[in-house]
C-alpha cells in the first residue's frame, strides 16, 4: 500500500510542479507520536529553493493536491512538512489484503536479474571469529530479503586456498606434527594441535609443507560449513581461488586489461593504470617484479568470472581492514565491466562484552571465542539477531550476559514473545469459539490505529533495508512493533464475547502483527516460537 501511496503521491506533485527537482527520492515517514497524522512527507522543505517558495507554501499546495477517498485529513506543518492520516476503512482494509495476499501484499522489484552475495569468505586458517558471524548473519539476512522481493540470489563463499597464509597454515601444522612450535609468523590456535593429533603418522611422514596445507584447508572448510549450518547459514556455492589458476582467469584477465590500454610496465613490475585514467584511485601492483601475481590481480580475476556467470549485481561483503582496498577494486570493475552493478558493504568490528568486561582476541594466537563457542552459549536466534542490530558500519557491542536472558530486556525474546501470545490468544479463540463478525463500518481506537499502522510499515522497513543493503532497520522495526503490541494489549481486549464485531477487528490486526512478526524474524534467520 505505502509504495503504491508514495508512488502516487510522486505523480500527483511531478505534474503540479514538473520543473521542481527531488521528487523521485520523495519518501513517506513515521511521524513522531506527539504529531497529528498517520504518515508525513518532508519534500518540500528540499524543493523551496529550485521553486523559490516558502517550504510552508509548496506543503499547502501539497497537501490540496494529495488528499483523496483514502486520506482523511491532511495537513501543511512548519516548516514544511505535509502530515496526513489515512481513512480507518482504508487501513483496515490494508490490512486484511496483508493478512490474505501474505508475501504477494508486496510491490518490491529492487533489482532485475541475478545478484551475486559473497560474505564471510574468512582465509580458511582456523575457526570462524565473531567478525565472521557478524558478515554472516547481515549476508544472510540481506540475501532473505531479497529473495522475499522476488529477486534471484547466489549466496557465494570465496575460499582463499592459495598464496602465502596457506603456506603458513602448512608450516605450522607441520610444526604441530612434529612435536615443535610454529613459526614466529604462524598459527598458534588449539585447533591445530587436535588437527595434528589426528593426522595418520605413517603416511604424514612423507608429506610436504603442500600436503600439509591441503589438508589443514579441507578440515577448516568443512568446519565452516558446519559452525555456519548450525548458525542457520548455507551457501550456495564455495569458490575456490585456486580454480582461478587452473581455469587460467588471471591470465584472461591480464590480457582483458591489456586490450583496455589500463596496464604498463615499471620497476620490472606491472600496473593497472587506474589513477592515470582518472578512475579515483592511485595506480596498483598486478604483477610483482619476481613475477609472483597480487591478490588484486586475482580479485579483479574473480570478479571478472562472476560476470561471466550471467550475474548483473554483485554484492561484497567485506571486513574493516578490508575498507582502503574498495577505491581500487571499484575503479578496476568500473573500467573493465561497467555494464556491471558492483556494491561493497564494509561491516566493523565485533566487541565482546561478558561479565561487563570487553574480551580481547587474536586470531593468529588463538586467544579468540569462536562463532561455534557464541552460538553454543547464546544460541543461534540471539546471535543473528544481536549481530544485526545495528548499521553494518557502526562497531557492534555483544552483550553476552544480555543476549542469555530470558525475559523483556533481551530484544529477541521481546520480539518472540508477541509472537507467541498471539499464537496464544488465536488457540483460546478456536477452543472457545469466539463469535466474529465483521462491522459495516470500521472505526478504529488510537490504540487499534498504531498497530495498524505501524503493521503496514513493514513494506518500507524491507525497502529501506534493501536500499540502504542492510538488515539492521528490520531489527528496531520488530521491537517498536512488539513494544506497540504490548501498549494495545494492555488497553485493548481482543476477544470480546460482548462485542463480536471488535473481536473480529483485533483478531485481524493481531493476524497482521503475527505475520510481520515472523516473517520479519524469519528474514533474519531466527525463529519464531508459538509457545514460550
Amino acid at each position: 500500500m505505502l509504495i503504491e501511496l508514495e508512488n502516487r503521491i510522486k505523480k500527483i506533485l511531478r505534474e503540479k510542479f514538473p520543473e521542481s527537482q527531488g521528487i523521485q527520492s520523495l519518501s513517506i515517514s513515521l511521524p513522531p507520536p506527539h504529531i497529528k497524522g498517520n504518515y508525513s512527507i518532508a519534500w518540500p522543505m528540499s524543493a523551496a529553493k529550485h521553486l523559490k517558495k516558502s517550504p510552508l507554501e509548496i506543503a499547502g499546495e501539497a497537501a490540496l493536491l494529495i488528499k483523496d477517498d483514502s486520506i482523511s485529513d491532511c495537513e501543511a506543518v512548519p516548516p514544511g512538512f505535509v502530515n496526513f492520516t489515512v481513512k480507518d476503512e482504508f487501513c483496515f482494509r490494508e490490512i486484511l489484503s496483508l493478512n490474505e495476499k501474505q508475501q504477494k501484499y508486496f510491490c518490491l522489484s529492487p533489482f532485475t536479474g541475478a545478484v551475486n552475495l559473497e560474505f564471510v569468505s574468512a582465509n580458511p586458517t582456523g575457526p570462524l571469529h565473531l567478525a565472521s558471524g557478524r558478515a554472516a548473519a547481515i549476508g544472510d539476512s540481506l540475501a532473505r530479503i531479497l529473495e522475499f522481493v522476488g529477486c534471484k540470489v547466489s549466496r557465494e563463499y570465496y575460499v582463499n586456498d592459495a598464496g602465502r597464509q596457506v603456506e603458513i597454515l602448512g608450516l605450522s601444522l607441520k610444526a604441530r606434527f612434529e612435536g615443535k612450535e610454529p613459526p614466529e609468523n604462524g598459527y598458534r590456535g588449539e585447533y591445530l594441535l587436535k588437527m595434528a593429533k589426528n593426522l595418520p603418522r605413517k603416511d604424514c611422514s612423507r608429506w610436504g609443507n603442500k600436503d600439509f596445507s591441503e589438508f589443514a584447508i579441507s578440515k577448516i572448510i568443512k568446519m565452516h560449513k558446519t559452525d555456519l549450518a548450525a548458525f542457520g547459514v548455507e551457501f550456495d556455492n564455495w569458490f575456490l581461488e585456486s580454480e582461478l589458476h587452473k581455469k587460467s582467469w588471471l591470465k584472461k584477465t591480464l590480457e582483458k586489461i591489456k586490450r583496455k590500454k589500463l596496464i604498463y610496465e615499471k620497476d620490472g613490475a606491472l600496473w593497472f593504470g587506474s589513477g592515470a585514467k582518472g578512475r579515483g584511485d592511485k595506480d596498483r601492483v598486478l604483477v610483482k617484479s619476481d613475477g609472483r601475481n597480487t591478490y588484486f590481480l586475482s580479485d579483479i580475476a574473480y570478479h571478472l568470472n562472476k560476470s561471466s556467470r550471467g550475474f548483473k549485481h554483485i554484492i561484497d561483503i567485506w571486513g574493516a581492514d578490508h575498507h582502503g582496498y574498495v577505491p581500487r577494486m571499484k575503479a578496476a570493475l568500473g573500467a573493465l565491466i561497467p555494464e556491471i552493478d558492483f556494491r561493497i558493504i564494509i561491516h566493523q568490528l565485533v566487541l565482546l562484552k561478558k561479565e561487563s568486561e570487553k574480551v580481547k582476541m587474536s586470531k593468529r594466537e588463538g586467544r579468540f571465542i569462536s562463532l561455534k563457542e557464541l552460538v553454543e552459549e547464546v544460541g543461534k536466534d540471539a546471535g543473528r539477531f544481536f549481530f544485526v542490530m545495528r548499521s553494518p558500519n557502526s562497531h557492534l557491542n555483544f552483550d553476552i550476559g544480555l543476549a542469555r536472558k530470558k525475559s523483556n530486556e533481551n530484544p529477541v525474546y521481546y520480539v518472540q514473545y508477541v509472537h507467541a501470545r498471539i499464537c496464544s490468544i488465536f488457540s483460546k479463540a478456536r477452543l472457545d469459539g469466539a463469535k466474529m463478525v465483521r462491522p459495516a463500518e470500521v472505526e478504529l481506537s488510537d490504540e487499534e490505529k498504531r498497530l495498524a499502522v505501524k503493521v503496514l510499515w513493514f513494506e518500507k522497513i524491507l525497502q529501506t533495508c534493501i536500499e540502504d543493503l542492510s538488515p539492521h532497520h528490520l531489527t528496531s522495526y520488530l521491537v517498536e512493533l512488539a513494544g506497540l503490541f504490548h501498549s494495545f494489549y494492555d488497553t485493548c481486549r481482543v476477544l470480546d464475547p460482548q462485542n463480536p464485531e471488535k473481536t473480529y477487528i483485533r483478531m485481524k490486526l493481531i493476524e497482521g502483527v503475527r505475520f510481520a512478526i515472523k516473517s520479519g524474524l524469519g528474514l533474519l534467520g531466527v525463529s519464531a516460537p508459538e509457545k514460550m
